[in-house]
């Protein structure tokens, strides 16, 4: 009971010391509300981008190794000499994947080419992607699927004229119809709408729209391009178990089984590459990296502005209330009465200053974004109020401890 009585007498304190000055509090806590602000907004936007950069990768999916020419190489120079007498990866080498691999959940192959024009009666639809895959793509990656379905394993293997589109695609041809069962045309050829992607919308990177995209089975492809080693390009992706930790198992055998097939010798290096999407969130994690140290380095300023002004209010506040302390002192109140008192509205104040700097980045996250969606997380939240807090408690702990420690007798004379 007494604690109750006691928070509650420091809340009343506090919130007095707040309306006799208001002007001076307001101007002590703007550090405080400042650098609050700077730090969450950062992280918030920080989050938001690094959450829309997962989320525009997740077509490249999760556990997944990719068999490519080329590596992901990420900063640095790049020494594309090395890699470009390299051949790419082959149907051949795919098969041999699926039928010889023990430690998979999934084999795909997949290729792709920019610049098609779908067509269907007088509507058209240019610069689009066509994709050819294999069965298994869709267990390997993210293929949601709005309406009709996925390819039937006999579409596959007899390379049927049978596609899938992406949601922009369907409403720009098919702006009064279902696009499932017509027919529409792509660079010549005739294809079977059996599927519609989800619309996905515009990502950060603008990478892998599928908005814009149509797949087809991986044998159509190659019938339409030239998927061999001097065509197309192809990728080979193999999805890892969920047992297999860090696809260490995966890995070893699927860079056996690729050196076998390619009859490389045990001294030579690869002469492919093994890339895995973690590279590139990585990389991403270490340059929002940066840019939460710089929030935290510009906030830290304000914040120690900020400190410096409740740690001014709180003086003046001993100052005026040393007649107050002496009459609590002399009718019994403890040291640590004394003592939580000034340090509970040294933090009531600053966690106010910073609740208004998170309130501030609360109403930038209503502000709509078409590109990118930008939230408020609960632990940014309990980040502001906690560094709130802290500095709060800095900055009040000094003239609360001279305070606890005044002579009462001397504390009511003064005046």
């Amino acid at each position: 009971m007494i604690y109750l009585r006691l928070i509650a007498e420091s809340f009343r304190f506090a919130w007095q010391a707040l309306r006799s000055n208001v002007f001076r509090t307001i101007l002590s806590l703007l550090g405080v509300t400042i650098g609050i602000f700077a730090i969450i907004s950062v992280f918030t936007l920080v989050d938001s981008l690094e959450r829309n950069v997962r989320d525009s990768m997740s077509f490249m999916g999760e556990k997944v190794i990719y068999v490519q020419k080329w590596p992901w190489i990420f900063g640095g120079n790049f020494e594309w000499w090395k890699y470009f007498q390299r051949p790419e990866p082959t149907a051949r080498e795919f098969q041999q994947l699926e039928r010889n691999l023990t430690n998979d959940a999934g084999v795909a192959i997949m290729s792709s080419r920019d610049g098609n024009t779908f067509k269907y009666r007088n509507n058209s639809y240019s610069d689009a992607a066509l994709l050819g895959v294999s069965y298994d793509y869709n267990k390997v990656t993210e293929l949601p699927i709005a309406q009709g379905r996925y390819f039937a394993p006999q579409e596959m293997d007899a390379a049927r004229n049978v596609i899938i589109i992406g949601a922009e695609i369907a409403t720009t041809l098919f702006p009064f119809g279902t696009p499932i069962g017509q027919e529409v045309k792509v660079s010549g050829q005739k294809f079977r709408v059996i599927g519609v992607l989800e619309k996905q919308g515009e990502n950060i990177f603008n990478m892998a729209d599928f908005d814009k995209v149509g797949v087809i089975p991986y044998g159509m492809f190659s019938k339409m391009y030239d998927t061999g080693p001097n065509g197309i390009g192809s990728t080979i992706m193999v999805k890892g178990r969920e047992e297999d930790q860090g696809l260490l198992e995966l890995e070893y055998e699927t860079r056996g089984l690729m050196r076998n097939i390619r009859g490389i010798r045990p001294r030579d290096e690869d002469n492919f590459a093994m890339n895995r999407p973690e590279m590139a969130t990585q990389a991403v994690g270490s340059f929002f990296d940066v840019i939460g140290l710089a929030g935290w380095f510009i906030g830290g300023l304000a914040l120690l502005v900020g400190g410096f002004g409740i740690a001014n209010i709180m003086f003046v506040s001993v100052k005026e209330r040393t007649n107050i302390i002496g009459i609590q002192k002399s009718l019994g109140a403890k040291n640590y009465f004394i003592l939580f008192q000034f340090l509970f509205e040294s933090v009531f104040l600053s966690v106010l200053g910073g609740g208004i700097g998170i309130l501030l980045v609360f109403l930038l996250t209503l502000i709509p974004q078409d590109m990118m969606k930008v939230m408020l997380s609960l632990s940014n939240i309990l980040l502001g109020f906690g560094v709130s807090a802290m500095i709060g408690m800095l900055s009040g702990i000094i003239p609360a401890v001279l305070a606890s420690n005044l002579d009462p007798v001397i504390a009511i004379r003064s005046k």
